[in-house]
């Protein structure tokens, strides 16, 4: 697939603007498809454990991490490069009592600042879509992991059935993705980058579903508060439906997906 050319700072721009704060409103604060009920079988399929330290590449508000420290008694950091994501999610955490538990980082995925082997598993949901050099993300994951470390994520992918390449351009140029990966190109990434595969599974039916149900949420019942993160501008609410209304046509069509990843150092 053809990679546009749109850059950390394109994304940098959505998630410190009221675009973010839309993403949030639909998805709630861990913005990844699924919710807890994902989070919870990723985290048990990898096999988490208490007393591991992880780091959650793309944390944004840092749900994924709390939710981490919660549920799995895990210590954690956050690396996100937008501020307003990073200012909320050191927010957040401190309301909730885990200023001691998670530590995040200003930094871009691809030059992760912590040392080689300092990490028991290394965690993403629906995140990497955005990063443009994929390759670099995945080796560097494998770089700060100990040995017998995890790889564990999601992401939003090109479905089985592929895109044709202005099916493409149209969907990344919406979400601001330089491209998506294919579930069989992660497969490739992952054992380039000297890890051994567990598990890589199609989450694509069910994730069209999940394109169906947010279209309902916009428009039967968070209209009004849509309209407000976005300054009442009703044509540009009718387009961003529109384009999400076009995902959700090729998510059903098979041609964009979701997969789950977990891998070994």
């Amino acid at each position: 697939m053809e990679k546009l050319p749109i850059t950390l700072g394109d994304v940098q721009a959505v998630y410190d603007g009221p675009e973010g704060a839309l993403w949030e409103l639909i998805m709630g604060e861990q913005i990844h498809v699924g919710g807890f009920k994902s989070s919870m079988e990723l985290a048990t399929r990898a096999g988490l454990k208490e007393g591991m330290f992880g780091l959650d590449l793309c944390s944004a508000l840092g749900a994924g991490c709390r939710f981490l420290v919660k549920n799995f008694k895990v210590r954690m950091a956050g690396l996100d490069a937008t501020k307003t994501m990073l200012d909320k999610a050191r927010q957040r955490a401190d309301a909730e009592g885990f200023a001691g538990s998670i530590e995040f980082k200003d930094g871009d995925v691809t030059k992760i600042p912590w040392p080689d082997k300092t990490f028991d598993f290394v965690w993403g949901e629906d995140a990497w879509c955005y990063v443009v050099d994929k390759d670099k993300l995945i080796a560097e994951a494998a770089r700060v992991l100990k040995p017998g470390g995890i790889l564990a994520f999601t992401d939003w992918l090109e479905g089985p059935a592929g895109l044709s390449n202005d099916e493409a351009a149209r969907i990344n140029t919406f979400m601001k993705f330089p491209y998506m990966e294919n579930q069989k190109g992660y497969v490739k990434l992952i054992q380039a980058n000297g890890m051994t595969l567990i598990e890589s599974s199609d989450l694509t039916p069910e994730f069209a579903g999940y394109v169906d149900f947010y279209i309902k949420m916009l428009t039967d019942q968070l209209t009004f508060d849509a309209l407000k993160i976005i300054g009442d501008n009703m044509p540009l609410f009718q387009a961003m439906g529109g384009e999400m209304m076009f995902m959700g046509q090729m998510a059903h069509n098979g041609k964009m997906g979701r997969g789950r990843f977990i891998a070994r150092k």
